[in-house]
């Protein structure tokens, strides 16, 4: 299960935003070991092109130094976070080139498993150059995101808690916190995308479903195919030194 406040410290976890809808700490995650994910430290979210100016004064205030975006490059193209009015240290790593379709959606929640592990494979060298952005000492606090902080997001996510040592049930459980966002995610959707909306509607359990079972999957197949998640880190890029500074800077 998540655990509880560490310490008698209290934090939100998740951040309301006006133009975002997914935005969450991943702080007071407690590892293996006993030790915890330092709080406003590692962000996770959603699209961040459209913050409003109570939004950007919040951004502001938390302090981020690194945005690292995981859209495609003609997600990117449209819209991006407001780098010229927030300075961060900002990196596109693009882990899909295309989107996927409304009729592999149509295949039911159970797709995501093996999307998640496609995403794992094709975007291996992305994914470890990530990690070794987010365990520079400078770039914390950082934010990972894409389009709804749920796939993309949750394949990064997943690979870097579990080198943090952080349980696959624990893991599983905040990847599920997304679905509390996912009608916000639709309604926002729709309005982007009128002329889709039928299409949308559609699909749309399965396109915005977050099923703890897909995640962990994703894990599975990762510690079948390398032995660990850190084998499959190491294999892509990220050795012993990235994980070693990961638990370095994030834990305590």
């Amino acid at each position: 299960m998540i655990d509880p406040p560490v310490g008698g410290v209290s934090h939100d976890r998740q951040i309301p935003l006006e133009g975002a809808v997914n935005f969450r700490d991943l702080g007071g995650y407690r590892s293996a070991d006993g030790r915890t994910i330092r709080w406003r430290s590692l962000f996770r979210a959603d699209d961040l092109s459209r913050l409003t100016r109570p939004d950007r004064a919040t951004v502001r205030t938390l302090g981020i130094a690194t945005v690292i975006d995981l859209r495609s490059r003609a997600e990117v193209e449209r819209e991006r976070f407001p780098v010229d009015e927030i300075p961060v240290g900002f990196h596109h790593l693009p882990l899909v080139a295309t989107l996927p379709t409304f009729d592999e959606y149509r295949s039911g929640p159970a797709w995501f498993a093996g999307h998640y592990l496609d995403i794992a494979r094709g975007s291996g060298l992305q994914i470890a150059q990530a990690l070794g952005i987010v365990a520079r000492p400078e770039s914390c606090p950082v934010i990972v995101h894409c389009a709804a902080g749920k796939d993309r997001t949750g394949v990064l996510v997943a690979v870097l808690l579990a080198l943090l040592g952080i349980p696959d049930e624990t893991i599983a459980e905040d990847y599920a916190l997304s679905e509390k966002a996912m009608d916000a995610q639709l309604r926002r959707l729709v309005e982007r995308l009128p002329e889709h909306e039928d299409e949308i509607r559609s699909v749309a359990s399965t396109m915005l479903s977050a099923t703890p079972a897909n995640i962990v999957a994703l894990l599975d197949g990762l510690r079948a195919e390398h032995g660990s998640v850190e084998g499959y880190a190491a294999a892509h890029g990220a050795g012993d030194d990235v994980v070693a500074s990961l638990r370095h800077g994030l834990l305590e």
